[in-house]
């Protein structure tokens, strides 16, 4: 098993970390909708990339709504059953 060779000094580790650095994201505009996308991507909202139709966004739209409709019924409030015990009061064990 290797062993480190030498000690990295803290203005080695400085250095080292100068490119950990985040950018920016670049958005351009789409050329059909003018809405936001990421270079050499196509658009979410109308499916267009280099001039033509890439995506099928009606059928993406659908799935989207599905799946939200999904969320919205998982996230409902449940009705809560009866039970026939009581959760308000606690037994006290006898003490010897």
């Amino acid at each position: 098993m290797g062993l480190p060779g030498h000690r990295r000094t803290s203005s080695h580790k400085r250095r080292r970390a100068a490119h950990f650095a985040l950018r920016k994201t670049v958005l351009g505009a789409c050329p059909k909708c003018a809405s936001p996308i990421a270079p050499h991507r196509a658009c979410k909202n109308c499916g267009f990339y280099n001039g033509r139709s890439v995506l099928d966004t009606g059928r993406i739209a659908k799935k989207v709504l599905k799946k939200s409709q999904l969320k919205a019924a998982t996230k409902a409030p449940k009705e809560h059953k009866e039970h026939d015990h009581d959760h308000d009061h606690k037994e006290e064990s006898p003490k010897s």
